[in-house]
């Protein structure tokens, strides 16, 4: 198992150059069933101007997990993936350090698949929670 997850974590970190997720420099750590995370460092290029996570870079994390988990999940070969809802509730402040995505799925159909995604502090404290509705569409 441990060399299976190693190399979905290479797969989903080796598609994030040139994207918003190498931007933001979000990195996926760990994969197992049913869930993907990720973390993403806090600094002046995610802040408000006041100096706390931006929510907007927070909804961009829980979608890229999201995505990227849905894609893990699902056969890529035949289907492409697109977020086509995503909600977020935030709970909490964070002005340093890093925040952590987990996607965990609660709902896989043929065409759509319904992720939450807890995002959490260094502490484990929860920051925000997303729901974030995939479509999965036939390639052509």
């Amino acid at each position: 198992m441990n060399e299976f997850k190693e190399k979905i974590l290479q797969v989903c970190n080796g598609i994030r150059p040139n994207t918003l997720m190498e931007t933001l420099k979000i990195e996926y750590v760990d994969v197992g069933e049913n869930y993907l995370v990720a973390k993403m460092p806090v600094n002046s290029a995610v802040h408000q101007p006041d100096g706390i996570l931006h929510g907007g870079a927070t909804v961009a994390l829980a979608e890229s997990v999201g995505s990227a988990a849905s894609y893990v999940f699902l056969d890529a070969q035949k289907f492409v993936v697109r977020g086509i809802e995503i909600s977020a509730n935030h709970l909490k402040s964070v002005s340093e350090g890093y925040v952590y995505a987990k996607a965990s799925l609660i709902h896989k159909g043929r065409t759509t698949q319904l992720w939450e995604i807890k995002i959490t502090d260094e502490q484990d404290r929860l920051i925000s929670i997303c729901k974030l509705t995939t479509i999965a569409l036939a390639k052509s």
